[in-house]
């Protein structure tokens, strides 16, 4: 019997009408039951600085340790910004990976969808990205790859996809990772 699994969102566009966004909010819907998705907002971290990884880091570098500290998994759902991951996303990288040995990533099952309206559909930061999660030791599925270009096509005016061979591309994603997370997660679930 499948136990169920917290997975964290992370998403990298920070844009209101982010495609990207739309295509991690697409991806959970498609999931099975025993994964539940939060979406974990990373657009009001402060830059990371160890001047201030004090006794009382600022209040969203708290709120955003503690939710992902109550996620079981991780998808990151990003585009790509000149052949890399996004500030933001890398700045939550940043903010979560301390204070030193205290990882919110460490050991967590992940999943790396990248999307862009070019045709490589943001490889460059899924590939970069992924070097900077084997620091966390956390298993990254790594088929089905996720590329997903042509965004500005993939979604009507409500936000939902036009494309039946997309969608079914997606639902195979979700269900690769519920099933990547259920052989991967370790620990007890707190």
């Amino acid at each position: 019997m499948s136990r169920n699994f917290n997975v964290a969102v992370l998403v990298g566009s920070l844009r209101k009408g982010s495609f990207n966004r739309k295509l991690a909010h697409a991806i959970a819907a498609e999931a099975p039951e025993n994964l539940s998705f939060k979406f974990v907002e990373i657009g009001d971290l402060p830059l990371y600085n160890e001047d201030i990884e004090t006794d009382t880091p600022p209040a969203a570098w708290t709120r955003y340790r503690e939710e992902m500290n109550h996620a079981d998994a991780v998808l990151f759902v990003t585009p790509e910004y000149n052949r890399s991951v996004p500030g933001p996303l890398k700045n939550a990288i940043d903010v979560g990976s301390r204070p030193y040995g205290k990882a919110v990533f460490t050991g967590k099952p992940a999943a790396v969808v990248t999307g862009s309206p070019g045709r490589t559909g943001g490889f460059g930061s899924n590939h970069h990205l992924r070097q900077s999660l084997v620091f966390f030791n956390m298993p990254v599925m790594a088929q089905p790859e996720a590329y997903i270009g042509g965004m500005w096509d993939l979604f009507d005016d409500a936000g939902q996809l036009k494309s039946e061979d997309t969608l079914k591309f997606l639902r195979t994603i979700a269900q690769s990772f519920a099933a990547w997370v259920e052989r991967t997660a370790v620990g007890e679930k707190g």
